[in-house]
């Protein structure tokens, strides 16, 4: 897993040589398994170092800090956190990769859809009619 470029599902490689990883120990409860075990897993990926289609590459190096840090300790194995952050890395890259959506074209609702509207609240005023009484 380390060793191995990865391919983003937008066509984005990271290299194996631009990610660099950190292990350390983990806080918070868990006994001697965390005293004694480096499971906390730390990924920087080098984003300048990226390949790919330059229109997604432009969008990741303009959106991103030049080092993308993911860090993981939910895990109490260093294997599982290094999957989990590898797979948090990948999926941002991923996510400021997408093209920007379109913008919204206003439209205007169709006759039927304005009539339909008037007759239903035409409706329902002649049912609350019918149900004022003379007092």
């Amino acid at each position: 897993m380390v060793d191995n470029d990865v391919r983003t599902s937008r066509g984005i490689v990271v290299p194996a040589a631009a990610m660099r990883w950190t292990f350390s120990r983990s806080g918070g409860a868990g006994g001697q398994n965390v005293n004694k075990v480096s499971s906390k897993v730390t990924l920087e990926v080098q984003i300048d170092q990226l390949g790919g289609p330059p229109a997604a590459l432009a969008r990741v190096v303009a959106a991103l800090a030049p080092v993308l840090r993911v860090s993981s300790q939910t895990a109490r194995s260093q294997f599982r956190n290094r999957e989990l952050c590898l797979e948090r890395a990948v999926g941002r890259i991923d996510e400021v990769a997408a093209p920007p959506a379109p913008p919204r074209r206003k439209t205007k609702p169709s006759r039927g859809a304005v009539e339909r509207r008037i007759q239903s609240k035409k409706l329902r005023g002649e049912t609350k009619r019918q149900r004022r009484g003379e007092w």
